[in-house]
């Protein structure tokens, strides 16, 4: 996947061999909580969806390449040192946690396969299986910068008149209407993994950034057109 900042990205994948990849209610926010420790330090999300064996995701890039800190291991923290870091019950000298710590660089790519590497230990963990839950390949189809190429949801084209400005509707509208294609609710709004029903008023996450889907977004509530 190649990402810019500066752009929208419809990001997806699904269950190898299209198997469940959410067993209970439980596992859907865990997925979430993921979602939002790793996407939102790169990205604005502007819409998402979890469905049985797969998800959805909406968003705009404005850091492709992030800074993390990660424990080197080469330091000794057996004894209290007195300094301005606290790790546990320690507290470090600035030079002591400077040894302690590596600050890497993380692009997005690598926080979208901590998500899934981590979700899958824990899947395979609580259903006593395993394996690879989701298929090897994440899709991410970029929703403002085409050349010539026409984004596929799942295999499937949208035809819209100016992508530049029906793409990211199109795709908006598609993604908030799996849970009705796939006769889990009569209406998007009641499907609860989703952020319609944030848009619709029913809820108030904090997951989607409303500012920014409105940059993109003709019409965040009509989500009438199908692709």
């Amino acid at each position: 996947m190649v990402f810019e900042s500066g752009h929208l990205y419809h990001i997806y994948n699904q269950g190898n061999n299209r198997q469940k990849i959410f067993f209970s209610r439980e596992n859907y926010f865990y997925f979430l909580n993921k979602i939002k420790k790793y996407i939102l330090p790169h990205a604005d999300i502007l819409a998402w969806c979890l469905m049985t064996n797969h998800f959805h995701l909406m968003i705009y890039v404005h850091t492709v390449e992030i800074e993390v800190s990660r424990e080197s291991g080469n330091a000794d923290i057996g004894s209290t040192i007195i300094g301005s870091t606290t790790i546990g019950s320690t507290t470090l000298s600035r030079a002591t946690y400077n040894e302690f710590t590596t600050i890497k660089k993380q692009n997005l790519n690598k926080s979208i396969a901590i998500i899934l590497t981590s979700y899958t230990r824990a899947i395979n963990l609580q259903e006593k299986r395993t394996g690879s839950l989701f298929k090897p390949h994440t899709k991410a189809e970029c929703l403002t910068k085409f050349q010539g190429i026409t984004p596929t949801f799942f295999g499937s084209q949208i035809n819209v008149r100016i992508p530049e400005k029906e793409y990211p509707q199109a795709c908006f509208n598609y993604i908030h209407q799996n849970p009705v294609k796939a006769k889990l609710v009569e209406r998007p709004e009641d499907w609860e993994f989703s952020s319609f029903p944030d848009y619709c008023g029913k809820r108030n996450g904090k997951l989607i950034k409303r500012e920014r889907a409105e940059e993109y977004i003709v019409d965040i509530r009509d989500i009438s057109r199908t692709t």
